[in-house]
């Protein structure tokens, strides 16, 4: 299913754990992957002066220094390395997301693995848009493929999944997501959980809708999902289908949990707009700090059809 795998790092210990997974499906699908470090933003024009992303502060790079970075790399994952059969690590300056979205197409992958954030902070706490608002928000908009992000340890990761979730809001990016999803799930048997949230008080924050409207509200989105996705599903069935109300985001990580999901595949953003001036949504973002497995955000069909 993964010929090309794309691993965007800070070569940073924020990163380690996606680094596993990286290096994990490497050899589950026998893939080429390739480890992937933007040194740092130009300080002005054509300088020879970097701000490094990492520690903030201006080095002076050339050829010689970029080799030593490499070597740096080579140092940072040398135990993973020694397994991994087919990677290839290479480093440069510029604009971080703008870069790994380049990388990204010159070696046409097909998908690209990140940490949620590259500072050492407590992944629990409450976070700031400023976070996944740089550079993993702007690469998980404008990719061409699934973006995978890594914000806890990982123990499943591919090689013994048995649980993928679905968070679908019905929106046409959804669909990409339910492919890729749907795909993964029947590649490497395991069961799909399709989930919707009814957030029943979007609409109307001061009306209070009764016990029947909710319930009517909740069979609507069922029917709609076995239409809609079940339809899709003829060959497969291994599959459930769960409605609930409440907050989105609060809903899917509780069902996550409940069914001790290895992955939570979601669409990158919930409203009809075009996909490269969308941001990625509040639902979205919300279960990718708090999650305890992997979040992939799928924001095109190019490469899950």
């Amino acid at each position: 299913m993964f010929n090309k795998i794309l691993f965007a790092t800070t070569a940073s210990p924020t990163c380690d754990n996606a680094a596993k997974v990286a290096f994990d499906l490497e050899l589950k699908w026998d893939a080429k992957l390739y480890i992937f470090h933007v040194l740092g933003i130009p300080t002005r024009g054509y300088s020879s002066f970097v701000t490094d992303i990492r520690t903030g502060d201006q080095v002076q790079y050339d050829e010689d220094y970029l080799e030593w970075v490499k070597d740096e790399m080579k140092n940072t994952y040398s135990t993973l390395l020694k397994d991994s059969e087919n990677s290839e690590i290479d480093a440069t300056v510029g604009n971080p997301h703008r870069e790994i979205l380049r990388k990204a197409r010159e070696e046409d992958v097909d998908l690209i693995i990140m940490g949620a954030h590259t500072r050492k902070e407590d992944v629990g706490a409450t976070r700031y848009r400023s976070v996944l608002g740089s550079n993993m928000q702007r690469v998980a908009k404008a990719a061409r493929c699934p973006v995978v992000i890594i914000s806890r340890p990982c123990t499943t990761c591919w090689k013994l999944f048995s649980n993928i979730v679905f968070g679908t809001d019905f929106s046409k990016a959804a669909d990409s997501a339910f492919l890729f999803a749907s795909k993964l799930a029947k590649e490497v048997g395991a069961k799909l959980h399709l989930f919707h949230a009814c957030d029943i008080n979007v609409a109307d924050a001061s009306k209070v809708k009764s016990q029947p409207e909710i319930e009517s509200l909740l069979l609507e989105a069922r029917e709609k999902m076995e239409k809609h996705y079940g339809s899709q599903l003829k060959d497969f069935d291994n599959f459930d289908i769960e409605v609930r109300e409440g907050t989105p985001y609060i809903e899917i990580l509780k069902f996550q949990r409940e069914k001790q999901g290895d992955l939570i595949v979601m669409a990158h953003h919930t409203r009809e707009v075009d996909p490269e001036l969308a941001v990625l949504g509040s639902t979205v973002e919300q279960v990718v700090l708090r999650a305890s497995c992997p979040v992939a955000s799928v924001n095109r069909p190019d490469k899950v059809q």
